[in-house]
């Protein structure tokens, strides 16, 4: 796996942030040998726009408390369906359900190694 420690140490308190606003379908995977320009993909989900708007809020405040980490970039948020996280080393998405099940990133990204993340039930 070409994922970095720091950058693996970031999905978790990602995984963690989102669990704690009842995120779905939480996922990670290793992008790196792939793309060449970030990696990882993290991925969660949640079945209204005010509810991806919390999750994708706690996983800034929870990186930027704990990591001293900000996003480059953060799209999607005037709707809140899909909204975007781009920390450079590793990309969160944080997709409405229609969305997730439309767009099915995690189909395509099916044959990435899955990156291990904490327990979030």
């Amino acid at each position: 796996m070409a994922v970095p420690e720091p950058t693996l140490d970031a999905l978790h308190i990602a995984a963690k942030a989102a669990a704690t606003r009842q995120a779905e379908n939480i996922a990670a995977v290793d992008v790196a040998d792939r793309l060449g320009i970030t990696d990882a993909f993290f991925f969660a989900s949640a079945p209204t726009e005010r509810q991806v708007k919390s999750i994708i809020d706690e996983i800034e405040d929870q990186l930027r408390e704990q990591l001293q980490l900000k996003p480059s970039r953060r799209e999607g948020e005037s709707e809140n369906r899909w909204v975007l996280l781009d920390y450079g080393h590793f990309v969160v998405h944080v997709q409405h359900d229609e969305e997730r099940e439309n767009y099915a990133l995690d189909r395509l990204w099916s044959d990435a190694p899955q990156i291990d993340l904490p327990e979030t039930d």
